[in-house]
């Protein structure tokens, strides 16, 4: 059984940074993308940041303040926040694209993300 897990969530002052990890693991043969998505409260869930075979692609409006990574080995992607802002107060849910006996979307549970300012 497929599962992810996140962690590096909590509160920070706005200028600040923050990082989140993701591992996945279970039963799955390949990772064809992993990446974060977040929900504000009131708000749609949006794409942040995804890192897969096609590339990298992150939300216009982080104006280059974050940066994903994967590590292949440990099957865990990270997202580095910098310069956090109150606007990205969120939930943030890890993603990943995993083939099992066909490719199939995941979830995480959601990590809570506050910054004050």
């Amino acid at each position: 059984q497929v599962e992810l897990v996140e962690s590096g969530g909590g509160s920070v002052q706005a200028g600040g940074s923050l990082r989140l990890s993701c591992t996945a693991s279970g039963g799955f043969f390949r990772i064809n993308a992993m990446g974060w998505y977040r929900q504000g409260s009131g708000k749609q869930r949006e794409l942040v940041a995804r890192i897969g075979d096609g590339g990298t692609n992150y939300a216009d409006s982080l104006e280059g303040r974050f940066t994903i990574s994967r590590d292949d080995a440990k099957n865990t992607v990270h997202l580095e926040m910098n310069s956090v802002k109150p606007e990205d107060t969120a939930v943030y849910y890890c993603y990943a694209n995993l083939r099992t006996t066909r490719d199939r979307d995941f979830w995480g549970q959601g990590t809570q993300v506050t910054v004050s300012s």
